[in-house]
């Protein structure tokens, strides 16, 4: 929930970048999230140097940082820790398992790993804004694959 509730409120300072701080209140009411869980999410972001925040009556979080400069890898490890399906495909979280010397699926994952992380570190705030939302008809149509699990 950290990283759905901080790319919600990095992505609406994304929108409105250049202009007028927006005020924690507001944040969490134009992304459907708790205040109070918003402002730790706030205050952490802050420590990364992603957000500043402007105190006073006008006051509110703004963009520190250009949204080019920022990618989706950085925030999804920041609040999840690593992109990996599984510890034994982790850099950050690696757990070992008795089963690597013969397992086989370990390369699929391994592959997924490197493909998230590839996409999530080209993908900047600026791009992904650029974007359009995903309809429900994208999420359902799978290439190659007929949906069942997914």
């Amino acid at each position: 929930m950290r990283t759905d509730y901080a790319l919600r409120a990095l992505f609406t300072l994304v929108e409105h970048h250049g202009g007028q701080p927006i005020p924690i209140a507001e944040l969490a009411r134009r992304n459907d999230v708790p205040k109070r869980f918003l402002e730790h999410i706030m205050l952490d972001l802050k420590q990364r140097g992603w957000v500043s925040s402007v105190a006073g009556k006008r006051g509110g979080y703004l963009l520190a940082r250009s949204p080019e400069r920022i990618t989706m890898g950085e925030v999804v490890r920041h609040f999840d820790g690593y992109l990996a399906p599984l510890a034994c495909v982790s850099v950050s979280d690696y757990k070992r398992c008795s089963q690597e010397p013969v397992c086989r699926f370990r390369r699929v994952m391994l592959e997924s790993r490197n493909l998230v992380a590839r996409l999530m570190d080209e993908a900047t705030l600026a791009d992904v804004m650029r974007g359009r939302p995903v309809t429900d008809r994208e999420v359902s149509a799978m290439e190659g694959v007929d949906g069942d699990g997914i």
